[in-house]
């Protein structure tokens, strides 16, 4: 029986931009859905991994690669970057027709700008797709959306109730958001398709991102030490002087080779720190943080299940944080969201600034449970303070994002919003 097609944020989008703009190409980590999304939009399907055809299609790319792009519009190219050359195939094609809607791409690895002589400009919008959100799977009620609090800050949320329990989130983020995890009915089957995702990283697609053979071992060990900091400004030195104490040495420029098709994977990503002029920059802490696409893969990286993290809330208070970066991601994504964090040397700090393009902007933190609550509050407080002695542009609003069940308006104004309850 063909699978239900769960429908996906990033599908307004796609319709939007594919009445603005020649082509669109949808990128981002393997499973995450971008083919099965692009086929609800498209009319024709070029699939350039079809291991009966694959050879024929490189061999028409080196030939005549306009001949690949014969078909009913908007046609699909899945997986393009296997012939780069037709990036500027699609690109002149859009020049000369002077229509809309004709090309959707789709790929899961960044390609070498070398392999093509136009950035497509004008022709070619990227649209960065991660894997679904909780309001996507269908376990966040949806029932208070980011965007509208930035419209009113002074939603009323108040008794709005969240059905997960901690339990729910914990298995939540160790399944990860993959499609293909919710098409199987048993738990195991579930969980497995994180674990055969982390495999195909250590095992294939780094080699096949670099060009050279890579150590399937050293992928995995750089994978799970990189878990280890996962929500951390842990320093790449820092990462790798552990990796080299605990596991087996492993070179500086092996080790970057290897992050660096990590992120071209779109597997791991780093959160840049905000530096508004509120502070000296000796006093901003500038080191990314380390997080994830999918919060799953760290926890597929460190061999965690869903009973050893209901045992270690601390760590799970990390991926929780991930899993909220995911979600606020996906769901302020056509309004040119954007998250940053800030830290100081003075211990001032906030998890996630959530920027919009119009600049607005709201601050965050990620507090698990309740007991907690008061201390970031105070700390929120703190940092707005100091942005109105700078007579700076004010937040729309300040916000902790919990795994607790009921959202409501703290005393001070703060919104507290249980993760299960957002869109």
């Amino acid at each position: 029986m063909e699978n239900k097609y769960l429908k996906r944020l990033i599908d307004e989008e796609i319709d939007k931009y594919l009445e603005m703009i020649g082509a669109i190409l949808i990128i981002g980590p393997k499973w995450c859905g971008k083919t099965t999304t692009a086929e609800q939009h498209s009319n024709s399907i070029l699939k350039l991994q079809d291991p009966d055809k694959t050879k024929n299609y490189l061999k028409m790319a080196e030939i005549k690669p306009s001949l690949l792009l014969e078909g009913e519009k908007p046609r699909l190219i899945d997986e393009w970057q296997m012939a780069p050359v037709l990036w500027d195939a699609v690109r002149n094609s859009v020049d000369n027709l002077h229509e809309q809607g004709l090309y959707i791409l789709t790929g899961s690895t960044s390609v070498d700008e070398s392999e093509i002589y136009h950035s497509g400009t004008g022709r070619i919008h990227r649209l960065l797709m991660r894997p679904m959100t909780l309001f996507e799977s269908n376990e966040s009620n949806g029932k208070i959306s980011i965007i509208d609090l930035f419209k009113d800050p002074d939603l009323n949320i108040e008794g709005i109730k969240s059905n997960l329990s901690i339990e729910d989130l914990i298995y939540a983020s160790c399944r990860g958001g993959w499609p293909e995890s919710l098409n199987l009915k048993t738990r195991e089957g579930q969980l497995f398709v994180v674990s055969s995702y982390l495999t195909n990283i250590c095992e294939s697609d780094v080699s096949k991102v670099n060009g050279v053979k890579s150590d399937p071992n050293k992928v995995r060990i750089i994978l799970e030490s990189y878990a280890r900091n996962i929500s951390t400004l842990a320093k790449n030195s820092t990462i790798l002087k552990d990796i080299n104490a605990n596991y087996e040495d492993i070179s500086k420029p092996t080790y970057y080779s290897y992050i660096d098709a990590l992120k071209r994977l779109y597997v791991i990503r780093d959160i840049p720190a905000w530096s508004p002029n509120i502070r000296s920059s000796t006093a901003i802490r500038t080191s990314h943080k380390k997080e994830f696409i999918d919060p799953s893969i760290a926890v597929a990286a460190l061999d965690l299940s869903p009973e050893s993290l209901i045992q270690d809330l601390n760590t799970f208070g990390f991926i929780f944080e991930n899993l909220c970066i995911r979600d606020l991601s996906v769901y302020t994504h056509s309004n040119g969201g954007r998250v940053s964090y800030y830290h100081d040397r003075y211990g001032l700090e906030s998890d996630c600034i959530l920027h919009l393009k119009n600049g607005d902007y709201a601050l965050i933190e990620f507090k698990l449970g309740s007991n907690e609550i008061e201390k970031a509050s105070k700390n929120l407080l703190k940092l707005k303070s100091l942005i109105n002695e700078r007579n700076m542009r004010q937040p729309k609003f300040l916000a902790i994002i919990t795994g607790g069940e009921f959202a409501y308006t703290h005393s001070d104004g703060i919104k507290i919003l249980p993760i299960g309850c957002l869109r």
